[in-house]
C-alpha cells in the first residue's frame, strides 16, 4: 500500500518481466550498455581509449548513485547529462571518453528500440500462449453444434470449435503483425545532433569508412543487424505509432474475444473460470459475473484510446526533431506494452479456463432449429411426391404452395414463442399437416446437418495456420499465469 498514485497497470495487470523493462534501472542500465558499446568500437577503430578506461567502464556497468544522479538532473535539467555524470564520478579514469561526439538520441533513441525489441518479444510470447489455448479449445469442441448469430438475431448453426477459431484467428494476424515489426525493426544507428554524423566523421579525421564501421559494430554489439537507412536526430516517431498500432489491433482482437464470452455468460451457455471462493456481487451471493472478460475489455479500450497519441506525435515532429516527443513517449510506449501484457495474461487464463454448457447450448439451439431446418424440410416434401402427383386438397409437389404452408404455420408457431412464452411447436404443427405426411421430420432436425464443414475449417485451420506457430515457438508455449487480482 502507498501513499502515493502508483500505475496499476504494474501494480494489477502487467508481468513483472514486462514491468521490469520499463522501470528506470533497465532503462539506465541499457543507456550504459551502448555507451560502452560506443567507447568500445571507437577503441576498436584507433581511437586514443584504452583498456584500462573500458575495463573500469565494465566494472562499473551496474554501480548507478541514483542519488547522485537525481542531484545533476536537478541542476543541469538534463537527464542524459546528469547520468553521464553520475557514471563518470564512478568511473573517472573513462570519464574524458564518455559520449565522444555522440548526442543524446545516439542514446536515448536506440536504448528506445532495444527496449520495445524484448518488449515486442514478450508480447509475442504471450499471443503464442493465447493461439495455443484457443485451438485446444476449438479441437475440443470442434463439432459441438451452437446456435450461430448474425447481428445477435439466430442465424444458421455453427459449432464452439468454429467459432473458437474466429477468436483465434484475429490473434494470429496479431502475432504476425508483431512479427513484422520485430522483423523491421532496426539500429536507429550513431549519427550525431541532426542525423549527418558531422561529429563522428571528426573524429575519425574525414574517413567515412570508418564512420561507417563504427555505426555497425556499435548495432552488432547490441544485437542487431541493420541501421535505419536515414534518421534525423530522432528515428522516425511513425515507427512508435506502427508498434502503437499493431497493439491496438492486439486489444482489438481481446475486446472481442471478452466481449463475446460475456455475452455467452449472459446466456448460461459459455463462462469463464471462476473459482470456488470468488465473489460475483458483494450484494447478489448467487452472481458470476464475468470479471476478467470485463477487464479486458476496459485495458483494451483504453489501448485503443492511446493510438491516436502516438501517430499525433507522429505528425508534429518538426524537421529534424523536437522536444514535444519525449514526455509523451515516456507515457505512452510504456502504458501501450504494459497494457497489452495484461490483457494476453488475462486472455490466456480465460482461454485455459473456459466452461461450456452442452445441454444449455443443445436446448438453444432445439427452440431455434425447427424455423432453421424448414429448408431441409421443404425440399424433402418436394421431392418426395415427384412422380406421384398430387390431390386436389394437398400441397404435395408444389414447392410454392409448400413453401405458404410452412411459412403460416412457422409464424404462428413463432408467435406463440414471443407472445406466450410457449415452446417452439413449428415441428408438431407441420407433422399434422398432411402436406408433410410421410416426411421424417425427427431426422430433418439432427443438428449436426446444419453445421456445414465448420468440423472440417476447424481441423484444416489447426492443421494450416496454427500448427506452424506453435511448432515454431515450442519453447515458450505453457507459460504460466497467476492473476494478481
Amino acid at each position: 500500500m502507498s501513499e502515493f498514485y502508483q500505475n496499476p497497470l504494474v501494480t494489477r495487470y502487467a508481468t513483472p518481466e514486462m514491468s521490469r523493462l520499463f522501470g528506470d534501472a533497465h532503462r539506465i542500465r541499457t543507456w550504459r550498455r551502448i555507451w560502452l558499446a560506443l567507447a568500445e568500437a571507437q577503441s576498436e577503430l584507433g581511437l586514443p581509449i584504452t583498456g584500462k578506461q573500458l575495463n573500469q567502464l565494465r566494472s562499473t556497468l551496474e554501480k548507478i548513485d541514483w542519488r547522485r544522479a537525481a542531484d545533476y538532473e536537478k541542476k543541469l535539467r538534463h537527464d542524459v547529462m546528469a547520468h553521464l555524470h553520475a557514471w563518470g564520478d564512478v568511473a573517472p579514469d573513462a570519464r574524458g571518453i564518455l559520449h565522444l561526439g555522440a548526442t543524446s538520441m545516439d542514446v536515448v533513441d536506440n536504448a528506445d528500440l532495444l527496449i520495445a525489441r524484448d518488449a515486442l518479444g514478450l508480447i509475442r510470447d504471450w499471443l503464442v500462449n493465447v493461439i495455443d489455448a484457443l485451438a485446444d479449445f476449438a479441437r475440443t469442441h470442434r463439432a459441438l453444434p451452437c446456435l450461430g448469430y448474425t447481428h445477435f438475431q439466430p442465424a444458421q448453426l455453427t459449432t464452439v470449435g468454429r467459432r473458437a477459431c474466429l477468436w483465434a484467428y484475429d490473434f494470429v494476424r496479431d502475432y504476425r503483425e508483431i512479427e513484422s515489426r520485430l522483423a523491421d525493426l532496426r539500429f536507429r544507428g550513431i549519427r550525431g545532433a541532426t542525423g549527418t554524423q558531422a561529429t563522428f566523421l571528426s573524429l575519425f579525421k574525414g574517413n567515412t569508412r570508418k564512420v561507417d564501421r563504427l555505426e555497425k559494430a556499435v548495432a552488432r554489439k547490441l544485437g542487431f543487424k541493420a541501421c535505419e537507412p536515414i534518421t534525423g536526430q530522432t528515428y522516425t516517431r511513425k515507427i512508435d505509432a506502427e508498434i502503437a498500432a499493431a497493439l491496438t489491433g492486439i486489444a482489438v482482437s481481446a475486446h472481442k474475444f471478452a466481449n463475446d464470452i460475456r455475452i455467452l455468460a449472459g446466456l448460461k451457455e459459455i463462462e469463464e473460470p471462476f473459482e470456488k471462493s470468488q465473489v460475483g456481487s458483494s450484494a447478489m451471493a448467487y452472481k458470476r459475473n464475468p470479471m476478467r472478460c470485463e477487464r479486458v475489455t476496459g485495458l483494451s479500450r483504453y489501448v485503443i484510446s492511446i493510438v491516436t497519441s502516438a501517430y499525433q506525435t507522429a505528425a508534429e515532429q518538426w524537421f529534424e526533431r523536437t522536444l514535444d516527443d519525449s514526455s509523451n513517449k515516456r507515457l505512452v510506449s510504456a502504458e501501450g506494452f504494459l497494457a497489452v501484457d495484461g490483457i494476453l495474461r488475462i486472455v490466456t487464463d480465460v482461454s485455459r479456463g473456459l466452461v461450456v454448457y452442452p445441454k444449455v447450448i443443445a436446448a438453444r439451439v432445439d427452440a431455434e432449429l425447427p424455423f432453421m431446418a424448414t429448408e431441409e424440410i421443404l425440399m424433402a416434401a418436394t421431392t418426395r411426391a415427384t412422380g406421384r402427383g398430387k390431390t386436389a386438397k394437398s400441397a404435395a409437389g408444389d414447392r410454392q404452395a409448400l413453401h405458404e404452408v410452412i411459412r403460416t404455420h412457422s409464424h404462428e408457431a413463432a408467435r406463440q414463442v414471443k407472445l406466450h412464452g410457449r415452446p417452439n411447436d413449428l415441428i408438431e404443427r407441420l407433422a399434422a399437416d398432411e402436406a408433410f405426411a410421410g416426411i421424417d421430420l425427427k431426422s430433418a432436425l439432427a443438428p449436426k446437418r446444419f453445421v456445414g464443414r465448420a468440423p472440417e475449417q476447424v481441423s484444416e485451420f489447426l492443421r494450416e495456420v496454427v500448427r506452424p506457430i506453435l511448432n515454431r515457438h515450442r519453447a515458450v508455449r505453457g507459460r504460466s499465469v497467476s492473476l494478481h487480482v
